[in-house]
């Protein structure tokens, strides 16, 4: 079985360094799915259930997952001489033209790993590579493949969300990571999240609520324990995180990176252990 690895790819607004801390809170399930994957840390760094189901909207991200998972020799050949540069991230981001879907893969990941936070929104692409902190293309290769391991016989669609959660088989174990609802977001991701969006959310887990178990990761807001006063526990959490900038970025600030405390509310719709022995509920329904 493949344990916990990195997600392939960056991710502005990813769980990498929240991982801990949601890992402790799923319970146990054979069917795992993240309707709203993105960069998929949680999936990469918890073990494999017997079926597992990634889904985002990005059609992009999820053919580089795609070929990741089907092609992954194919990918690392286009890779095979790429150096990261300023010049080669204006090549694939204003001019390369795709003719394949590996090319479009080839596009996403080169992009994706040499730009700052990895935000893939093209108006706001901008080069963030720097070596002291980025993963090195000579190590793209063997990320690939690792990543390609882990999603063998993984179910990949680019769906809307709430068609996923219908169709999620009951008992299923759902992970869910939507932009923040009070943060301007629409700068990070290719397709924005509306409020309408995180209404329909909060009623299509309400409406399966009795067959499938969820937990959610929210910014802690009022509108956000009002759409889940219904849940049976909102958990307060924080955590550590560090962004680093490239030199250039940094415009001759300190070069280490800059600390931060992430804070987030988890909801849940299920008992957790972890949650009562540590008595964190924020408010509950048990």
């Amino acid at each position: 079985m493949i344990q916990e690895i990195n997600s392939p790819f960056r991710y502005a607004g990813g769980k990498f360094y929240a991982r801990k801390l949601i890992l402790e809170h799923i319970p146990k399930h054979s069917c795992y799915i993240e309707p709203l994957a993105g960069g998929a840390s949680i999936f990469f760094a918890k073990n494999k259930a017997e079926e597992n189901w990634l889904n985002d909207i990005d059609d992009d991200l999820i053919n580089c997952l795609t070929i990741i998972r089907d092609y992954p020799m194919e990918l690392i050949d286009k890779l095979e001489y790429e150096k990261a540069t300023k010049e080669r991230h204006t090549y694939y981001k204003n001019e390369f033209e795709p003719q394949t879907q590996i090319d479009r893969a080839l596009r996403w990941f080169y992009l994706n790993r040499t730009s700052y936070s990895g935000i893939m929104n093209m108006q706001n692409c901008f080069w963030g590579y720097g070596d002291k902190y980025s993963m090195r293309p000579e190590n793209w290769p063997r990320n690939i493949k690792r990543s390609s391991k882990k999603l063998q016989n993984v179910k990949l669609t680019s769906l809307d969300f709430e068609e996923v959660i219908e169709e999620a088989e009951d008992g299923a174990f759902l992970f869910i990571d939507p932009p923040y609802f009070n943060r301007d977001q629409d700068k990070f991701y290719t397709y924005s999240f509306t409020v309408d969006d995180h209404l329909r959310l909060s009623n299509v887990l309400q409406k399966h609520s009795n067959r499938l178990k969820f937990l959610l990761t929210y910014d802690d807001s009022p509108e956000v324990k009002e759409l889940y006063e219904w849940s049976t526990a909102i958990l307060d959490r924080e955590w550590n995180y560090t962004i680093n900038r490239t030199d250039d970025q940094k415009n001759g600030t300190d070069r280490k990176g800059t600390r931060y405390k992430g804070k987030e509310i988890f909801i849940l719709n299920y008992n957790s252990i972890n949650a009562e022995q540590m008595q964190l509920p924020l408010f509950s329904r048990l």
